[in-house]
């Protein structure tokens, strides 16, 4: 399977960022992607950076603009995963949208949350996990790249891939920062025997990547920070090397997988 990452200034404005999403899934389609990551808040934008609240979203355009995204994914024939501002039973989330050609989409709502983000946002209680294409996937957001726990669950589920949703930028350049996020990324995939790919808004400052990582941690394909990029590359999944297999050995007795 083709997949791919695209990576862009994400803004406040709904439709520039729906232009921007839309372009990109048909550039990518056209490259014979068929799994297409965007940032966190790619389409509403993020609050408080973007936007005050989410209570500033406009929640009539954003149903509009889901059902285009939805149109494109049938129409593209490609799946596409969308960060943003959602409105459930009154209550806010920061969630992942996954539009699949034929399907309903799906949903996964973030649930480390802290500061501004559990001020403001409910935590979900989704498992985050959708196939495609014949392997079982993951969805993460931000923050929560920072605790293996949420990454373990996905382990003992078994997914094959692993997406994370960044927005994490600064307003001076920081490579510090973007050279811990990497390694958190690096790291989980070693943990979990198991590839991530990333996306993350551009600017001012990115502070975490927009890459693909293998089941070793070996970075296989990597985005140019602070510039709009679009991101592919062709997974298979080969059998597993000798450091892989014992760790899947050693984890699946710890897990009581065995």
């Amino acid at each position: 399977m083709r997949i791919g990452a695209y990576s862009f200034p994400v803004s406040g404005s709904l439709d520039r960022n729906l232009e921007t999403i839309r372009r990109a899934a048909e550039r990518g389609a056209a490259l014979g992607v068929s799994l297409l990551l965007f940032p966190e808040c790619a389409l509403t934008g993020y609050p408080p950076r973007d936007m005050e609240s989410p209570a500033r979203v406009d929640f009539d355009r954003l149903a509009s603009a889901c059902r285009d995204l939805e149109a494109l994914s049938r129409e593209k024939e490609i799946c596409l995963v969308v960060g943003s501002v959602t409105k459930e039973d009154g209550a806010y989330h920061n969630s992942a949208l996954i539009f699949f050609p034929g399907r309903q989409p799906a949903i996964y709502h973030k649930r480390a949350l802290w500061g501004w983000d559990r001020d403001h946002f409910c935590p979900g209680g989704d498992p985050g996990i959708f196939e495609w294409q014949g392997l079982k996937i993951g969805v993460r957001i931000c923050y929560e790249v920072r605790f293996p726990e949420f990454f373990r669950e996905l382990y003992r589920a078994g997914t094959d891939l692993n997406l994370l949703l960044f927005y994490d930028v600064a307003d001076r350049d920081d490579p510090e920062r973007y050279a811990l996020l990497r390694a958190h990324i690096q790291t989980r995939a070693v943990e979990n025997v198991t590839y991530f790919l990333s996306a993350n808004a551009t600017a001012p400052f990115q502070t975490a990547p927009a890459m693909l990582c293998g089941r070793s941690g070996q970075v296989l394909a990597e985005g140019a920070r602070n510039r709009e990029n679009l991101l592919t590359y062709d997974l298979d999944l080969p059998p597993l090397d000798f450091g892989e297999e014992g760790r899947v050995w050693i984890s699946d007795r710890l897990n009581g997988r065995l």
